[in-house]
């Protein structure tokens, strides 16, 4: 569960495919050398949940996924009971002539359902998972102050039944868009890092590596609109996964540069809502000018 360096982090996600730049690695090298929860935090759709999976890979360790939303609660994220079998119990122990069940014999680990935060604590495998906590920000409050004790001592206690104690801490990652701030508590206990938009020449590579199908001039082209386009007041800028989107959707219509016609049809990729496809449709068509004056000056 650990790393030489930083450059080692680097490599290994880079045989994965994951192009990873340095501040980002030093993040996941910090949280597997301290046995840190890990805090991601940046724009929708810049790679932090696809992050977190290509870590599990990395190390060679399972993944448990919990994804946060308004209404999560303690027993859909630590631990439920099976009350299908409990009942079932009972009706077997009152068939056989028995005086019944009471909650001593209902309440024991049998009956205990993991939830993805528990099934970490309880895991006994050779190496400890990678619990990916995604959208945290979607979560109530509440729900953030039910990680507490998990975060800071990879513990989770069950009231029937005692504190299970984690074998060997999970790597915890946990993301958020900054739909709403966080409490301070949560952060304390977290290492932190903000993923930006990747510079010009990394968001290159990246789609490059996603999409081997596109030429140099498309993705030079395609990349450098997208951050212009991030630039406008748009509801949804793009990300990282709609560039590769769109580049994908420019090389299945057989688009090989952005000054072939052909290529407004692509846009459908990258706007999400009806306001952003006016927006984007407007500053293709100015960018595509552009690009046509300089191939015929």
């Amino acid at each position: 569960m650990t790393f030489a360096d930083v450059a080692d982090v680097i490599a290994r996600f880079d045989e994965h495919g994951y192009l990873l730049d340095e501040g980002t690695a030093s993040a996941f090298y910090l949280a597997a050398a301290l046995r840190r929860p890990l805090l991601l935090e940046g724009e929708p759709g810049v790679g932090k949940t696809t992050a977190a999976k290509t870590l599990a890979a990395v190390l060679d360790t399972p993944l448990i996924r919990l994804q946060c939303y308004e209404g999560l609660t303690a027993a859909e994220a630590l631990y439920d009971w099976n009350y299908q079998r409990q009942l079932l119990a009972i009706r077997l122990a009152e068939a056989r002539g028995g005086t019944g069940l009471d909650e001593s014999d209902l309440y024991t680990e049998d009956y205990l359902v993991n939830r993805p935060i528990l099934a970490c604590v309880r895991h006994r495998g050779s190496t400890p998972p990678v619990l990916l906590i995604d959208e945290i920000d979607r979560a109530d409050d509440e729900f953030e102050a039910l990680l507490l004790e998990f975060l800071g001592e990879a513990t989770v206690t069950v009231p029937e039944l005692g504190t299970f104690h984690a074998a060997q801490p999970p790597l915890a990652v946990l993301t958020s868009n900054r739909s709403r701030d966080l409490h301070d508590a949560l952060r304390r206990r977290c290492l932190y890092h903000w993923i930006d938009y990747p510079a010009p020449v990394r968001a290159a590579a990246i789609v490059r590596r996603s999409v081997p199908g596109a030429t140099a001039p498309l993705i030079e082209h395609a990349t450098q609109f997208v951050g212009r386009a991030r630039e406008l007041d748009l509801d949804k800028p793009p990300g990282v996964a709609e560039t590769i989107d769109w580049v994908a959707a420019l090389v299945a219509l057989g688009v090989g540069d952005l000054v072939d016609p052909a290529a407004l049809a692509g846009l459908s990729a990258l706007a999400k809502t009806p306001d952003d496809s006016a927006g984007l449709r407007e500053a293709f068509t100015e960018y595509r000018t552009e690009l046509t004056d300089e191939e015929n000056p």
